[in-house]
Order: C-alpha cells, then sequence, then structure tokens
C-alpha cells in the first residue's frame, strides 16, 4: 500500500511540473507600478504561440514589480488569465 501511495504521489507531481508553462527571457522596458502591468521586450513565448516581441503585460501580483527595474535582463512566465496576457512568475535573470 505505500509503495502504491509513493507511485501515485510521483505521478502526480510529475504531472504538474510537466503542465507548467515554459520560462521566456526578456529585457524590462517599463514599469507601470499603479495599473500593475510591465513592457517586455521578449523572445518567442511557446505557450502562448507568440513570437518575439515588444509588448504590455499585466502581472498577477503587483508586488512582483518591486523586485525589476527597467533595462534588468528577466526570465519570466506568461499565461492567458481572464483573457489577458499576464506574468504570473518574474525573476532577475543571472
Amino acid at each position: 500500500m505505500k509503495k502504491l501511495l509513493v507511485f501515485a504521489l510521483s505521478t502526480l507531481l510529475s504531472g504538474v511540473l510537466l503542465a507548467q508553462p515554459p520560462t521566456t527571457e526578456g529585457e524590462v522596458k517599463k514599469i507601470d507600478k499603479a495599473q500593475g502591468k510591465i513592457t517586455l521586450q521578449h523572445g518567442e513565448i511557446k505557450n502562448l504561440d507568440m513570437p518575439p516581441m515588444t509588448m504590455v503585460f499585466r502581472v498577477s501580483d503587483a508586488k512582483m514589480l518591486d523586485s525589476v527595474a527597467v533595462g534588468d535582463k528577466v526570465r519570466f512566465v506568461a499565461d492567458k488569465v481572464g483573457g489577458n496576457y499576464t506574468v504570473t512568475t518574474l525573476n532577475k535573470a543571472p
């Protein structure tokens, strides 16, 4: 029974990890904290079938904008949330 439970949990976790959208590299061009938006020049966003471009995204949490500045290289995850292109994860690139 214990082996079955471990197998079930590992299968579930691997499915969750595989379902996460890929990270995209970009550069911060503008930040609008009041509106909760960020303008990014980015590479291809595969999960959104979007070519490289510069565009404005909403952010899922405005606090993310406190950790970046214009000109920073970033890695981010974007998805379509409520009909809007939204950055759900945002980190400075090393």
